[in-house]
This record gives structure tokens, sequence and C-alpha cells, in this order.
């Protein structure tokens, strides 16, 4: 009797054991990163008309002048659009287009539009970040039904280069690689209908356990960063800080937030800083799972991937990111000022998140389409408890090739049903373009910490 139960505590485990190895790709399948595919799982050929370019690389170091404040030129600076896409003629284009596009043609026909210039494939990453890939690959695991990660401390970058379902796809876009750390100071902003609008300035940092001085790599395996982010104007705003340690799987360890409030001068726990929570100084315009586009547990979704088409996304946004263009250049009513934005066909994987049967979101569905080359989130929809789209996403981004690292120029959510909307992540007028590579402490990211980034 014993030696059954040995055999079958012994299958059992086999059975177990193949699971968690099945969740991983053959080493055959992760060879094809760098090959058939890029280091970092897109498909590396252009498609057949060849308006999708092959990738060969990436932007380099040095493909633009950068001023003394790091920002950075525009390498495509003398190209003009191949056409402009307009409410007049989006029909011939819908195929090309998300809904959430589609019906902000419908909401702003006369001002909102989409200019399309050459495709360029502009990715590039640190060679040490294509072998955390590869590495990836090879090791990690979905746990807890896809709301953690197993195998991932490691490695720490896109846990799925070679995804097979939608929720893999979503937790590239959450490890991807971001720069090291990071410290920016930005505006948002959230326009009235008429256009008035207030400034509201942020400064964040953004830490990473392996560039970070005092983390223990056992007792924070399950830490993916640590971040501050702060108001620091208006005046009335100015001095709230909010704090997380962003945990992996925030089922088995929930996300640790903070906040400090500068009229009360105290430090408050926030478990409320998640999910559709008010993102901070947004007017409600956006869900403290709105930033980054979505961050955070994967949970109270059921996940369905789509598949990959070809669409025309924000791209190699550098003018938008220019010093030269002022905010007020930006803001306009009803969305950003499009003329300043750039828009490339590219491939993109479209994962869909349907909200599941007992969970709470004010966002019932999630349409989101995320570029092949980076696994950023480049357009969301949102759809509300009656299945109307209600908000639309997109995020402008641009290459940084002096870091090799993908960052947003603006981002935006669009309220179709309110005619308002918030843009934030802009650092045009800002006394710096963003840091990368500062090396920080965990005795920064402490609710002492905190309560003195409140105060300075």
């Amino acid at each position: 009797m014993k030696a059954r139960m040995i055999i079958t505590a012994g299958a059992l485990a086999l059975s177990l054991l193949a699971t968690s190895v099945m969740a991983a790709v053959s080493e055959q399948e992760a060879a094809q990163l760098g090959t058939t595919l890029t280091p970092l799982g897109a498909q590396k050929e252009g498609n057949a008309d060849k308006s999708i370019p092959a990738w060969d690389g990436g932007l380099k170091a040095g493909a633009a002048p950068v001023d003394a404040k790091g920002f950075l030129g525009d390498p495509f600076k003398n190209e003009k659009p191949l056409f402009t896409i307009t409410a007049a003629n989006a029909e011939q284009y819908k195929d090309k287009l998300t809904p959430g596009q589609l019906a902000m043609f419908k909401r702003y026909p006369e001002t909102y539009k989409i200019p399309v210039y050459p495709s360029h494939r502009t990715a590039s990453a640190p060679s040490a970040v294509y072998a955390a890939a590869k590495k990836s690959a090879l090791n990690v695991q979905l746990v807890s039904d896809g709301t953690g990660l197993g195998n991932f401390s490691d490695s720490r970058y896109y846990a799925f280069p070679i995804p097979k379902s939608g929720v893999e796809v979503y937790w590239n876009h959450v490890t991807r690689f971001r720069g090291e750390n990071v410290e920016r100071w930005s505006v948002q902003a959230v326009p009235q209908v008429d256009g008035a609008y207030t400034i509201v300035e942020t400064h964040d940092q953004n830490s990473f356990p392996q560039y970070m001085d005092g983390v223990d790599p056992q007792t924070d395996k399950n830490i993916l960063y640590y971040y501050i982010f702060a108001v620091d104007a208006p005046a009335r705003l100015a001095g709230t800080v909010s704090m997380a340690h962003e945990t992996i799987d925030q089922v088995t360890e929930p996300r640790k937030a903070w906040t400090y409030n500068a009229g009360q001068r105290r430090v408050r726990r926030a478990p409320q800083l998640a999910y559709d929570a008010p993102g901070l100084a947004s007017d409600g315009m956006r869900t403290s799972d709105n930033a980054d586009m979505m961050n955070g547990s994967p949970d109270r979704y059921d996940w369905k991937l789509i598949g990959k088409k070809e669409m025309y996304i924000p791209y190699n946004n550098y003018k938008l990111q220019s010093p030269s263009v002022k905010y007020a250049d930006i803001i306009k009513p009803g969305h950003i000022n499009q003329d300043l934005t750039r828009y490339e066909l590219h491939r993109v994987w479209h994962v869909q998140a349907t909200l599941k049967s007992g969970e709470r979101h004010i966002y019932a569905k999630r349409d989101m389409y995320f570029d092949e080359d980076t696994w950023v989130l480049s357009e969301v929809d949102h759809y509300d408890g009656r299945g109307q789209l209600w908000r639309v996403g997109e995020n402008y981004t641009y290459n940084n090739y002096e870091k090799g690292v993908n960052a947003p120029a603006a981002q935006g959510f669009y309220d179709l049903l309110a005619g308002r909307y918030i843009v934030a992540t802009m650092s045009n007028e800002a006394k710096s373009a963003p840091l990368y590579g500062n090396r920080t402490k965990l005795a920064d990211f402490t609710p002492a910490a905190l309560r003195n980034a409140g105060i300075r």
C-alpha cells in the first residue's frame, strides 16, 4: 500500500513537472529568437508589399543629435506623411484601424486625423536584455492561473517572447525593458470640453531590484519594481506622493502601496491604488491600472489572444517629444494636436480581456493592441458594463536610440461619452529629458522616504 502511494505521488509529481515544463518553449523553438524572429520575438521579415520592412537591428546610438538636456533629435525629420486618414476617408482604411480610432473620427470629424508615415522598425535593446529574453523563453512559466510568473527572477525581462496566450502577451508588456532605472519630470492635463486646462507637474522614479542597493534577491524576488510618483504643481496638489512596491504575483502578494497627503502630513497605506481606483491627479479620467496604458494583476479578466494583424499605430513620435514643441501646442479641445503625431503601419498582437463573472471593474472589456517589436501597448479600447465603447487609449511612443528603450512622448485616454480626455507623460518643457541608469537604494522606497519626498 505504501509503495503504491509512493508511486502515485511520484506520478503526480512528474505530471505536474511535465505541465510546468510545457509552459516554457523548447530549445528548438527558442532558437528562433535572433534568427527568424527578432531577439524579442517579433517576426523578423517584412510584409509582402514591403510597407512593413524587415527588422535590421533597430536604431543605434547617434542616429540623430541629442541636446544638452538629453532630448533626442528626430532621425526622420525630413519625411512627409504618405497619406492622412480623416473622417472622410477612414472607411477605406478601417481594416487597419481599431474600433476606437474609428469612433474618434465619428466623435471629432473635423479635427481628428491620422498622419501615416513610412514604417521604420526602430526597436532595439541592449544585448544583455536579448539574452535575458531567451532565458525567459526557456524557463518562465505562468503560475496561479496566469496571475504570476515562475522561474522569472533569473531573467527579469520579457517573460514570454514566444507567447501562446493573450495573458502571456500582456506579461511581455509588464516585464519589458524600461531602461534600467528611470527618473522622469513630466506633466499631465485634463482639458475641459472647451480646451481649458491646468498643467499638473509630476516627478517619478521607477527602480528595478537588479539595479538597486540594499535589495535581497531572495526576499524581493517577487518584486518587479519600486515606484514613487510625486505631484509638484499646482499648489493645491503639490506634495501629494504615492509609492508602490510592484509585485509580480499580486494575488499571492498584493501590490504594496502608500500615499502621502501634504495637507494631513501623514503617510497612509493605500491598497486601493490598483485596478479601477481613480488615477492620481487625473480628475477621474483614468484608472490606476491605466498608468502605462495598463498595469497590475491580470486576475480580474479572462484573456483571449485574437491574433496578429497589421495596423496603423503611433510610432517614432520624435516630433511630439521635442523641446521645441510646447504643451500649449499639444493640448487642444477633444484630443491632442494630431498634426504633431506620427503613425506607421506595424504588426500588432490583438488581445481581448473580458471581466470575469463575479469580478468588479468599470471596464467590462479591454481590446488591446501590442506592438510586436517592443511589446508596448499601443492602442486600447475600453468598454463599459453595457458593452458600449467608452474610452480610447493611444500611446505615442518613440525609440530612445541612445538607451535602447521604447518610451512615451505622451499617452492619451479619450472619453467618447464625456468629450474630455487626459494626456500624460509629456516632458517637452521639463528641466531634463528622462534620465536612465541612475543607481538607487531600497531605503529610497520606504514610508519615511515617502514623507520626505512630500515635504521637500
